[in-house]
């Protein structure tokens, strides 16, 4: 498994930035790669994301979520990977977002894109657009406050 750590500073508050990040189906707003996210219940996803132009599909079960703190996950089927997302605040309209992500490269070209930064380059760019997206909207599009 290969492993990424990245954080962005959001300029919202702690409560805006997480709500929108509940908000799993808005995701290909502001990421490029994702087609598609569909919330098939409280805690599973479906994904569709495009990779070098191949397209992979995985079901996600959500592990952990507490409001305003955490969201965890791990695959269930299809491209292997897990991770969490933490927030914490920074002051009243300022959060940090932090995402821990572990994958399994599927294909040599995979691998050898981690090992260039390829990945991690992604994620910190789509971290980045979850800014933009979040501070130009000034709030979210709505919010799941439940506990896993």
């Amino acid at each position: 498994m290969e492993t990424i750590d990245k954080k962005v500073e959001v300029n919202v508050s702690l409560q805006t930035a997480y709500n929108q990040w509940t908000q799993f189906e808005e995701f290909p707003h502001f990421i490029d790669d994702v087609k598609l996210v569909r919330q098939l219940d409280d805690n599973h996803l479906l994904w569709e994301v495009s990779v070098f132009g191949k397209t992979k599909e995985w079901q996600a079960e959500i592990t952990e979520q507490v409001p305003d703190s955490k969201i965890a996950w791990k695959s269930t089927s299809g491209f292997e990977n897990c991770g969490e997302v933490r927030f914490r605040e920074l002051e009243p309209c300022a959060t940090e977002i932090s995402v821990h992500l572990e994958y399994q490269p599927e294909s040599l070209l995979e691998g050898v894109a981690d090992k260039m930064g390829v990945v991690s380059h992604e994620v910190q760019g789509a971290l980045e657009k979850f800014k933009s997206y979040i501070e130009s909207r000034g709030r979210e599009t709505g919010a799941w406050r439940g506990q896993i």
